[in-house]
């Protein structure tokens, strides 16, 4: 069986299994729409958690970052799993308690104010759309390398199986697909390092291959500094090559407290039965996380040395360019990698520096075979046709080197068919989890509680299901137009939350003086800061405003990190307007003391 036919059958298996799980548990009230009918036992609901939160970002694109920053790109490691322990200890539980559905809910009756309430709908909206831009451009990447489609086909499969198991099946149908998920996500990740840990160092652990030795002599990390170094990059494991140590520091902070503000982790804790139960689940959801977090900095460092020594110096030209590999040829044929032999040798060249002008070469179509072969036909000004001032001539997608890996170390097809339907159920959950939590903030807080309070429940129900619709559709048009790597774009929407929901919940739940008026404040000064210096700097929306924009960068902090000075300025503007204006009623300080005791 060919790798193609048993991709689909393994992705198609597994769709089959997340749609059965959906129409077996179909929503019928509003409680398990929204939080499952609060009956989720705590493993599953662990489970579900770390399905939830290990997006495409985790599973397709940590290790990829880390591959390409080494030591930097622990920031993501450290930022995410720091992050998951402070929404454990300071916030699930005391939310639990609360008994409400979501987090608008929460901060509008903590602050009594409807109009705090659709500002944090706001917040959420923002937040949830950019997160869920990075989860759809994954499953993009995915469906377009190993079902062979177009992305864009590939992203309107993903967007139907969304709309089944989200729309019909709301947080009910959710939960027990994402322990599917889970499962298969895991799994995938995991099989393939220890194939590949094996490969290189004779140990099938990747979290101690990581730091044994390489079959060939001396020390893994070791090997891989001494090729980088020599071919122009940094040390892999030296710190801040590509990154200050403010930004790395910017962009822990921003991740940490950012992953405690996401309103679809949070409203997970809110489907178990007891306050102790949501302390239980996040304990197992962190030991789930934990499995693939300690595997990633060892499938980031096996995937550069795989793609250096696999690549660098192999003839490419030639009738058909055969001796490039299969693997490379399938990548380029995505659009996800390429090389123009710019120095005309004939000789793929991988180095530091950037490989092409622009980001992405201009190909003559009339010369993709033969001794002419992939030769750039529009260098720039000044450079000859066919050459350029470059030593690097290859451009790599970081998306791609986890769902690389195992094709590149030869691994059977039936691991790079596993490791593609691993890659899918990590952003369809994510995706599904964040659609959910936009398509209950605008039936429940903004029409049930705001705008529409009479309607029935039924009504409520149905204007969820048609806002998940609406959603995955706005969805599907922002992973076409993504602004960066999916990590990147997941460390956006991280920000977004650090400095708009996260300070005005912590105060919520820690503060008495804490006021409707420094709540709105907070939020609305934290969000338009983050978001305007990420549109200013990254071009979201609007292209960036100049080429070498990094030198402008605030304290020299990147917009991955820029929430962490947007968390402080929410926090210095909220407890400063609290303490001008009028302390909140007294029921609000009794339901602060309430939520506080622990159970």
């Amino acid at each position: 069986m060919d790798l193609q036919t048993l991709t689909y059958l393994v992705v198609g298996l597994s769709f089959a299994l997340y749609i059965g799980i959906a129409l077996w548990s179909r929503a019928s009230s509003t409680s398990e729409f929204y939080v499952a009918g609060k009956h989720v036992h705590p493993v599953a609901n662990g489970m579900a958690t770390a399905a939830d939160w290990m997006s495409a970002a985790s599973f397709i694109s940590m290790a990829g970052l880390i591959a390409f920053l080494g030591y930097e790109g622990g920031v993501y490691l450290m930022g995410w799993t720091g992050g998951y322990v402070l929404l454990a200890m300071l916030l699930a539980p005391y939310l639990r308690k609360f008994g409400k559905y979501t987090v608008p809910e929460f901060i509008g009756d903590r602050y009594c104010s409807q109009v705090a309430r659709v500002v944090a709908v706001i917040c959420l909206i923002f937040i949830s759309f950019t997160y869920v831009a990075g989860q759809m451009r994954g499953v993009g990447i995915v469906f377009s390398r190993f079902l062979e489609v177009p992305l864009e086909t590939g992203l309107y499969i993903g967007m139907g199986v969304v709309f089944i198991y989200a729309v019909l099946g709301g947080m009910k149908g959710i939960t027990y697909t994402q322990v599917a998920q889970y499962c298969v996500l895991i799994f995938a990740y995991t099989v393939p390092a220890v194939f590949i840990a094996f490969q290189f160092t004779g140990n099938p652990v990747p979290q101690l291959a990581l730091g044994a030795e390489t079959g060939d002599g001396g020390y893994l990390l070791a090997r891989l500094d001494g090729i980088l170094e020599d071919l122009g990059f940094g040390r892999y494991t030296g710190p801040f090559n590509d990154k200050s140590m403010v930004d790395v520091f910017a962009i822990t902070l921003a991740l940490m407290v950012g992953t405690a503000g996401l309103p679809h982790v949070i409203v997970r804790f809110f489907t178990v039965p007891k306050v102790r139960d949501a302390r239980r689940s996040a304990g197992w959801a962190l030991v789930f996380i934990g499995i693939l977090y300690t595997t990633a900095p060892a499938i980031g460092a096996l995937a550069r040395i795989n793609l250096v020594t696999t690549v660098n110096g192999v003839e490419g030209t030639g009738t058909d360019y055969q001796a490039i590999p299969d693997w490379f040829r399938t990548w380029e044929n995505a659009g996800l990698l390429a090389w123009v032999d710019h120095n005309g040798d004939g000789k793929v060249q991988y180095a530091a520096g950037e490989a092409f002008d622009g980001g992405r070469p201009v190909f003559d179509e009339d010369k993709r075979t033969g001794a002419g072969a992939r030769q750039v036909t529009n260098p720039g000004p000044g450079i000859a046709e066919g050459t350029a001032p470059f030593a690097n001539e290859i451009y790599v997608d970081r998306d791609i080197m986890v769902l690389a890996n195992p094709e590149i170390a030869g691994l059977p097809d039936w691991v790079v068919a596993l490791i593609a339907a691993g890659g899918i159920a990590a952003a369809l959950s994510t995706a599904a989890g964040l659609l959910l939590v936009i398509s209950v903030s605008i039936s429940h807080d903004l029409l049930k509680s705001t705008f529409a309070r009479q309607i029935s429940e039924k009504s409520e129900l149905l204007a969820g299901r048609i806002a998940a619709a609406v959603a995955i559709v706005i969805a599907g048009y922002l992973g076409l137009h993504p602004p960066a790597f999916v990590a990147q774009v997941v460390a956006f929407a991280f920000g977004l939350a650090a400095s708009s929901l996260f300070p005005v919940i912590l105060l919520g739940i820690f503060s008495k003086r804490m006021n409707h008026q420094g709540a709105i404040a907070g939020m609305l000064s934290g969000l338009i800061f983050t978001t305007g210096y990420i549109i200013w700097f990254k071009g979201v929306f609007i292209a960036p405003v100049a080429e070498n924009i990094s030198a402008n960068w605030l304290l020299g902090i990147s917009p991955e990190g820029i929430g962490a000075v947007g968390m402080v300025i929410n926090f210095a503007v909220a407890l400063t307007v609290s303490r001008l204006t009028a302390p909140p009623p007294k029921a609000v300080v009794e339901m602060v003391e309430r939520i506080r005791v622990p159970l």
